[in-house]
């Protein structure tokens, strides 16, 4: 299979909950590269790019693992893969 990335902004309690660090930790889990990024409305965006079927597993694995967070929506799109992208980071933010 080839790679593919996708964004996600989720909305809900993931701020000042560790969302971040436990997204972070279950991408690298995954073997995943991208970032997780705070952002000024209260939302969080996360770019994540890897293997499809360890994709389908990052909400899943954020959700049981930030036990006090809590996604109340979200959007997903498809973006073009990022060339020499090795990690996963969290960023500070907007």
């Amino acid at each position: 299979m080839s790679a593919v990335r996708r964004r996600w902004r989720f909305t809900g309690r993931v701020q000042g909950v560790g969302f971040r660090y436990f997204s972070a930790c279950a991408a690298q889990n995954l073997g995943l590269t991208g970032w997780v990024a705070n952002n000024w409305d209260g939302s969080v965006t996360l770019e994540a790019q890897g293997e499809p079927a360890q994709l389908d597993k990052l909400v899943p694995m954020i959700e049981r693992t930030c036990r006090w967070g809590r996604i109340e929506g979200m959007t997903v799109d498809n973006l073009p893969l990022e060339d020499h992208e090795y990690s996963f980071s969290e960023r500070s933010g907007d």
